[in-house]
């Protein structure tokens, strides 16, 4: 009897045990790795001249969670330039300077960055000065700003870098190509600078297209332009593929966008693991029975919208662009502010034209028409917009 009694006791304590380390990692996993987050930047371009640049901008660093604290005991910056020609002769200086809100820990003279705990629901800044001197300046489109960082905690020590893409070369208003035509209308590829999160699609509008557009005509914009402006760009080295992205994407064609880890690792942090996993096995099974890209329709619309690594221009060929989010949102409200008609679309050089999203009256008949020749380009045209005029105008 007392055997009997001691092992019912060392079993129910082995249960209690295995429950307490269960509820141990479920605690675990609800922590975030860590809470720090990054507020992108404003930037102010201070000095514009022919042989010096200088643009500022004030990033924030900030900690939501109410009981981790995060230390980031480094954070540099380098910068990338983007330019029609060489800029070997093109003179960088960065300098990462600690705006931090305490008075006891002003900016080091010698630059050194100091460890600095960013708090429980506290926030701090951070001050890039970037200075660029030399020939060839005009030729810069844009600047790539890596800003490196760690951040230390609880889960451990991680090596994160957030990115700042600064527009520096801007084409003349009114400046574009020729009206070109097409099926049942005139199209013109409208010339931008390079589009970054720092830019709004109405100012984009109003700058490039207005002074061209007239009643009645329509405004495509690319799906992957207005993605980046809403800046849903995923740097691949910041991802940790899962089990269900690591073994999903090996069967897919290599030419998806889901074909690699990261690539479906990002669609797995759009929509989640349990949609993707049951997407892959009800994709499978009707695959069994005939029925192709069932995958993509259990999914969701974000599957088919992913651009992987090289899937558009530099610099955002390094990155993982996702399909826009609230995309017919977006061109409801810039067909109210503008008074023409607004489309988001999808278009290849294979003559594939997908409508995202458009305006209320606007026919998605002509729209594959007047892009199915993909007027905009699939290179590096820098012509995210195309203008079309229906000849009953």
């Amino acid at each position: 009897m007392v055997e009997t009694i001691v092992g019912i006791g060392a079993a129910a304590l082995g249960s209690l045990v295995g429950l307490v380390l269960l509820g141990l990692e479920w605690w675990y996993r609800q922590r975030p790795a860590h809470p720090l987050e990054v507020i992108r930047a404003t930037w102010n371009l201070e000095v514009y001249e022919p042989t010096h640049y200088r643009f500022v901008g004030l990033l924030g660093l900030s900690n939501p969670h109410r009981g981790l604290e995060v230390m980031v005991p480094d954070l540099r910056a380098e910068v990338v330039l983007l330019s029609d020609g060489s800029v070997e002769a093109i003179q960088t200086d960065v300098k990462v300077i600690p705006r931090h809100p305490e008075p006891e820990f002003p900016p080091r003279a010698d630059g050194y960055w100091f460890a600095y705990i960013v708090k429980s629901t506290k926030q701090t800044s951070v001050e890039i000065c970037v200075d660029l001197r030399g020939v060839g300046l005009t030729e810069v489109k844009a600047a790539w700003v890596k800003i490196h960082y760690i951040a230390y905690g609880p889960h451990g020590r991680f090596a994160k870098t957030h990115h700042e893409f600064i527009p520096l070369k801007f084409p003349a208003r009114g400046e574009t190509g020729l009206w070109r035509q097409a099926e049942g209308c005139q199209v013109l590829p409208i010339r931008t600078h390079l589009l970054t999160p720092l830019d709004i699609p109405l100012e984009v509008i109003n700058r490039y297209v207005l002074p061209h557009a007239q009643a009645g005509d329509i405004v495509a914009i690319g799906e992957t332009p207005i993605a980046i402006i809403q800046g849903r760009l995923k740097d691949p080295a910041q991802l940790r593929p899962g089990w269900v992205a690591t073994r999903a994407c090996q069967f897919f064609l290599p030419t998806s966008s889901l074909a690699t880890a990261c690539g479906m690792q990002a669609l797995v942090e759009e929509v989640g693991e349990l949609r993707v996993l049951l997407a892959f096995l009800g994709g499978a099974i009707a695959k069994v029975f005939g029925h192709k890209g069932g995958f993509y329709q259990l999914a969701g619309e974000q599957a088919r919208l992913i651009d992987d690594v090289t899937g558009t221009l530099p610099p955002y060929d390094q990155f993982i662009v996702m399909g826009p989010a609230n995309p017919q949102a977006v061109v409801d409200d810039l067909a109210a502010k503008t008074g023409l008609g607004i489309a988001i679309v999808d278009v290849n050089d294979l003559g594939a034209v997908k409508v995202l999203a458009a305006s209320k009256g606007v026919s998605t008949e002509l729209l594959t028409a007047a892009l199915k020749k993909n007027p905009a380009g699939n290179a590096d045209e820098q012509t995210p917009i195309v203008l079309i005029r229906p000849y009953s105008q």
